[in-house]
């Protein structure tokens, strides 16, 4: 019985791959034939010309990204601090209930909300705007897994950090803190690897831009909304481009992905030493 088991765990995992080697696969099939220096390093051409790249929008989506962490990070570490060390209080409660409902909440919902309050009072779209929006999706993210690699921290390390002297909050952020490092980061890289391929929040905040743009308070590109924009045109040359956009954006979150695993092991690794 135990290797009927085995078994149907094997098929299963196997199962759960399938989707993403299909999709991997298709997209180097698409996309790899446009990839070249140029379009790392090139500027969209008019319709009609061969050739361009998406260097205005891989740097709009870096720049999104820096926004996004520089909001939803430290919102979110400090909130899953407080709920791992003030879990039973009943603002604890609440702010775990709406973490769960917040990450749940669609992405077309947070750009609703992120253009109601952020671009109309405003009047143009931008790209504070929109890094704020993909940042407010990480903040239910980073808060839970914060609060579970905190738990994880012993009991006893606090308690000799408190018989030493100091004091709770220094206690929390130095010792606490430091030591659930490696979690957190995994959360967080997985976080941001979440909200780097997002493109309904963007379509209502930062909007994209066909030109070079780096200026924080100007509708700027992003690699989502420049596959988005390629994919649904008439044109050929522009689906190659969407194509090979599309294949940049799943090895950016690969990279992410890969290095958060990297990070654990790193962590589990010294933990077992």
């Amino acid at each position: 019985m135990s290797y009927v088991m085995v078994a149907l765990t094997v098929v299963a995992a196997g199962l759960a791959i399938v989707p993403l080697v299909a999709i991997l696969g298709y997209l180097i099939k698409q996309g790899a034939g446009a990839l070249s220096l140029e379009f790392f390093t090139s500027m969209p051409k008019p319709v009609g010309e061969a050739g361009g790249g998406m260097v205005n929008a891989i740097l709009g989506t870096l720049i999104l990204i820096g926004i996004a962490s520089s909001v939803g990070l430290p919102i979110g570490i400090g909130a899953g601090l407080y709920l791992a060390e003030r879990g039973g209080t009943r603002l604890a409660n609440l702010v775990r209930f709406l973490a769960d409902v917040l990450n749940g909440l669609p992405s077309i919902v947070m750009g609703i909300f992120a253009w109601e309050f952020l671009v109309r009072p405003i009047g143009h779209f931008s790209a504070l705007a929109g890094g704020a929006a993909i940042g407010a999706m990480m903040i239910p993210l980073v808060t839970r897994t914060t609060e579970e690699m905190v738990r994880t921290v012993p009991q006893s390390l606090r308690e000799a950090a408190l018989a030493l002297g100091f004091p709770r909050w220094r206690t929390s952020l130095q010792i606490v803190l430091r030591t659930a490092l490696g979690g957190i980061v995994t959360g967080v890289l997985v976080a941001v690897a979440r909200v780097a391929g997002e493109t309904a929040p963007l379509l209502f905040t930062a909007f994209g831009n066909q030109f070079f743009s780096t200026k924080l308070t100007q509708p700027i590109a992003a690699l989502p909304l420049q596959v988005f924009v390629y994919a649904i045109s008439p044109y050929d040359e522009w689906h190659a481009q969407a194509w090979a956009g599309a294949l940049v954006l799943i090895a950016l979150i690969l990279i992410i992905s890969v290095i958060s695993r990297f990070v654990v092991r790193s962590k589990h690794g010294r933990a077992n030493d």
